[in-house]
C-alpha cells in the first residue's frame, strides 16, 4: 500500500505541474551559435567608470588570452553569451571562493553586521532552524539600527517555514516578499506550483553580493569530517557559493530589484541602491539571470555554449543532473575531440528519484569518453563548471528541467586563469571525496537498475 500510495502521489503531483507548466521547450542552442557571425568581436568591457575604449577592451582580452592555451572560450563564446545576456562583461571585481555553507554563512554574517545602508536577501528556501533564526536574529538586530532590510522567499521552497516566522520580521519593518505563494487565494489570477524562485543572493550595501547554491538551512552547517569518522553524524552538504566585490555587483541589484517589482513588492524605501562602486580585483565577471520563457533560458544556452566551445578542459559538479538531449550532445562531442570532460554528481542524495534519472545518462556519456564521479562523503549541492582553466561558472542552475524550464536562476561567468585555479583544486579536492564509474562495470549492472532509470526518464521534466 504505501509503494501505491507513493505512486498515486507522485503522478497527481506529475499532473498538477502539467497543468501549470504547459507546454515549454528549451532552445536550439545550435541557432544561437549559428546566428552568430564567428568573425564578430566581443563587445567593450564595461569598468567602474563606464564602457571601455575598444582598444583597451581588446588589449585585457589580449591579456587573458597569453595567459591560458587558445581557446574559443575567450572569442566564439564570449560573443555568443554577449548575444542573449543583456548583463555586461564587467572588470575590476574581486571574487572569492566559498567552499561549502560554514564560510558561506561566516562570510553572509560579516557581510551583514558590516551593512550600512540595506541589505536585499533573496533565497529559495530559508528554515525555521537554528540557521535560519541565527539569520532572523542578525537582519532584525540590522533593522533596528537602522539599515533597511528587504526579503525575497520562494513559497514552495520554504512551505514548510511557519508563517510566523516571516511575520515577526515584517512586525520589525523588514520588507518581506513571498514568491508566486502556493496559497491560489493570495494570487488567484496567476495561481501555480511554477515558476519557483531558485535563486540564492545577498546584497549589501549595493557594494558586495554572494551567490551560489547554499540556502538559509541547518543542512549546510555540518562538519564533513566528522560525517566521515562516524557515520550517524547528519550528512554534510557540500556546497559552493561566491562572494564579489565591484562593478557587477549592481547586475545582482537590478535582478533582484526586478524580481521585487515583478512580484508587486512593497514600495522600497529610499535607499542607495546603486552606489558608486569602485574596482576591487582583477577578474572580469557577466551575471547572467534566467526567467521563465523559451528565449529566457540564458544560463542554458551559456552552459551549452561553453561545452561546445570547449578546447582541453571541462571540469563540472552539479547536484540534480537530469541533462536535455542538447547538453549530453554537447558533452559526448566534446569528449570524442579530446576534450577532458570530468562531471561529479550526487552518490547520496535528498531525492532518489532524481539520483536513478541521473544515472540513465550515464551510458552514454561513458562510451562517448566522459569520466563520471559520484560523490561520496557529502550530499553534493554545487553547482559549478570550470572550462579550459579560465571560464567559470558558480551558481544556482541544476541541470535539469525544472531549473532550465521554470525557475528563475542565477549564475555568475567569471573570466580569470587566477580564478580558475582555484576552482581547480577545489574540484581535484571533491575528486578524492568521489568514486570513479567505470564503464566495463556499469554495463553489468542488473536489468531491474536499467528499468527503473529507464522509466523514470519519461518523467524528467517533473523530477
Amino acid at each position: 500500500m504505501p509503494i501505491v500510495k507513493s505512486l498515486f502521489l507522485f503522478f497527481l503531483f506529475v499532473s498538477i505541474l502539467s497543468f501549470s507548466n504547459g507546454c515549454k521547450n528549451l532552445p536550439d542552442v545550435s541557432e544561437k551559435i549559428d546566428e552568430t557571425p564567428k568573425a564578430q568581436k566581443p563587445r567593450q568591457i564595461v569598468s567602474s567608470k563606464g564602457l571601455l575604449s575598444p582598444q583597451k577592451s581588446k588589449a585585457i582580452m589580449e591579456r587573458l588570452k597569453r595567459s591560458v592555451n587558445p581557446t574559443d572560450i575567450l572569442q566564439r563564446h564570449i560573443v555568443v553569451e554577449e548575444s542573449v545576456s543583456e548583463s555586461p562583461l564587467t572588470k575590476g571585481n574581486k571574487v572569492t571562493l566559498l567552499a561549502d555553507g560554514q564560510a558561506t554563512y561566516a562570510a553572509m554574517f560579516k557581510a551583514i553586521e558590516n551593512a550600512r545602508d540595506h541589505i536585499n536577501l533573496e533565497s529559495y528556501i530559508i528554515e525555521d532552524d537554528e540557521t535560519g533564526r541565527k539569520f532572523a536574529g542578525l537582519l532584525l538586530k540590522k533593522q533596528a539600527e537602522g539599515v533597511q532590510v528587504n526579503l525575497i522567499y520562494d513559497s514552495v521552497g520554504s512551505m514548510n517555514t511557519p508563517a510566523a516566522f516571516f511575520q515577526r520580521l515584517r512586525d520589525s519593518g523588514i520588507q518581506v516578499v513571498e514568491f508566486n505563494p502556493i496559497n491560489p487565494l493570495k494570487t488567484p489570477e496567476k495561481w501555480g506550483l511554477t515558476p519557483r524562485d531558485h535563486r540564492k543572493i545577498l546584497i549589501v550595501d549595493g557594494k558586495a553580493a554572494i551567490t551560489g547554491g547554499i540556502n538559509i538551512s541547518e543542512v549546510y552547517s555540518g562538519n564533513p569530517f566528522k560525517r566521515k569518522q562516524n557515520k550517524k553524524t547528519p550528512i554534510h552538504w557540500r556546497d559552493t557559493d561566491i562572494q564579489i566585490e565591484g562593478p557587477s555587483v549592481a547586475e545582482f541589484q537590478k535582478l533582484f530589484l526586478d524580481t521585487w517589482l515583478k512580484q508587486k513588492g512593497p514600495k522600497l524605501s529610499g535607499r542607495n541602491y546603486f552606489p558608486v562602486l569602485k574596482e576591487a580585483g582583477n577578474s572580469l565577471v557577466r551575471v547572467v539571470g534566467s526567467t521563465p520563457g523559451e528565449d529566457n533560458r540564458i544560463t542554458f544556452i551559456v552552459y551549452v555554449s561553453a561545452i561546445t566551445f570547449a578546447e582541453h578542459s571541462i571540469h563540472m559538479t552539479n547536484s540534480y543532473f537530469i541533462p536535455d538531449d542538447q547538453i549530453v550532445k554537447a558533452l559526448t562531442d566534446a569528449a570524442e575531440r579530446g576534450v577532458d570532460v570530468k562531471i561529479i554528481l550526487p552518490g547520496t542524495t535528498d531525492s532518489k528519484l532524481a539520483l536513478y534519472a541521473q544515472r540513465y545518462h550515464y551510458s552514454a556519456l561513458l562510451k562517448s569518453g566522459v569520466k563520471i564521479y559520484e560523490h561520496n562523503t557529502s550530499l553534493l549541492h554545487a553547482k559549478t563548471a570550470v572550462v579550459d582553466k579560465v571560464w567559470s561558472t558558480v551558481g544556482s542552475t541544476n541541470m535539469d528541467f525544472m531549473s532550465l524550464l521554470n525557475n528563475d536562476e542565477v549564475n555568475a561567468v567569471i573570466l580569470s586563469q587566477e580564478f580558475a585555479v582555484e576552482m581547480e583544486k577545489m574540484f581535484v579536492s571533491d575528486l578524492a571525496d568521489s568514486r570513479q564509474i567505470q564503464w566495463n562495470e556499469w554495463k553489468k549492472r542488473p536489468l531491474l537498475e536499467r528499468i527503473r532509470e529507464w522509466f523514470l526518464n519519461l518523467f524528467v521534466r517533473w523530477l
